[in-house]
C-alpha cells in the first residue's frame, strides 16, 4: 500500500518497542513528538489515506505535531528504522485485512474505555489533520466506521461533523477495553475497503469448451 522505505516487515521485539519509546522522548523541545500510542494511529491514518504518502512527508509528524524539522545533529536513524518497520507491518495488515493489535495500553481498572484508548484516536485524527484526502471524501461508507474512532472524543471537539455525529448518538459506547480494541481494528478495515480495496482476485481460466460431438464416435 503506502508504504516507500522498504523497511522490512519484521514485528518490533519488546527491546525494540522501548527503544522507539525512548527515542520519541528524546526529541528535543519545543518539538511535540507522538508517544508510541498515537504514533500507533498515526501510521494507521496514514495508510487509510486515498493515495500512498511518502515517507518524506509523514514521518516529521511522529516527532513533532505540527510536522517541524528535528534540529540539526539530532541522529534520528534509530528512530525512523523502527516507526518504518511498525508502518510495514500495519501496511501488511491492513492490505490483508488481517488483525493486527494496536498499541494501547491499559491504565487502572476505573479508567473508562475511551480514555484508554483516545490517544491512539488522537494520533489517527492528527494524520488526518495532516493529510485531509479521507476525511475529505464524500462515500458514505465511510461514515460508520469514522464514527467509531471518533465516538471517543468529546462531542466539542467535532465541529463541522453533523454527518459523524448523527451516526455516533446511534452507537453505543463500548463495554470494556477488548471492544473498544476490537472496534478500533475494524473501523481500520472497513475504511480500507474503501479507501485501499482489495484488488479482485482472478478468476482460473476455463478451460476450452469443445465443440459439440468432438472425441464422440460417429453413428453410422
Amino acid at each position: 500500500m503506502n508504504t516507500d522505505s522498504g523497511a522490512p516487515r519484521t514485528p518490533l521485539t519488546e527491546t525494540d518497542f522501548d527503544d522507539l519509546q525512548r527515542a520519541l522522548d528524546a526529541v528535543p523541545a519545543p518539538l511535540e513528538a507522538l508517544d508510541v500510542s498515537a504514533l500507533d494511529g498515526y501510521l494507521c491514518g496514514v495508510l487509510l489515506q486515498p493515495r500512498p504518502v511518502p515517507a518524506a512527508e509523514w514521518l516529521p509528524g511522529v516527532t513533532d505535531i505540527d510536522g517541524r524539522a528535528l534540529p540539526a545533529g539530532f541522529d534520528a536513524t534509530r528512530l525512523h528504522t523502527l516507526v518504518q518497520r511498525r508502518h510495514a507491518e500495519l501496511e501488511h495488515a491492513i492490505g490483508q485485512r488481517d488483525w493486527f493489535d494496536p498499541w494501547i495500553f491499559e491504565l487502572d481498572d476505573d479508567t473508562p474505555p475511551s480514555e484508554t484508548v483516545l490517544p491512539w484516536v488522537a494520533g489517527f485524527a492528527a494524520a488526518q489533520d495532516r493529510f485531509p484526502a479521507l476525511m475529505a471524501s464524500d462515500d458514505p461508507a465511510l461514515v460508520e466506521p469514522l464514527a467509531l474512532l471518533y465516538l471517543h472524543f468529546d462531542r466539542d471537539d467535532l465541529e463541522d461533523a453533523d454527518a459523524l455525529l448523527a451516526v455516533i448518538d446511534t452507537l453505543e459506547p463500548p463495554d470494556d477495553l477488548a471492544e473498544a480494541v476490537q472496534d478500533l481494528v475494524r473501523a481500520v478495515m472497513l475504511i480500507a475497503d474503501v479507501t485501499r480495496p482489495r484488488a479482485p482476485v482472478a478468476a482460473p481460466p476455463r478451460a476450452a469448451r469443445r465443440h459439440a460431438g468432438a472425441g464422440q464416435r460417429r453413428r453410422r
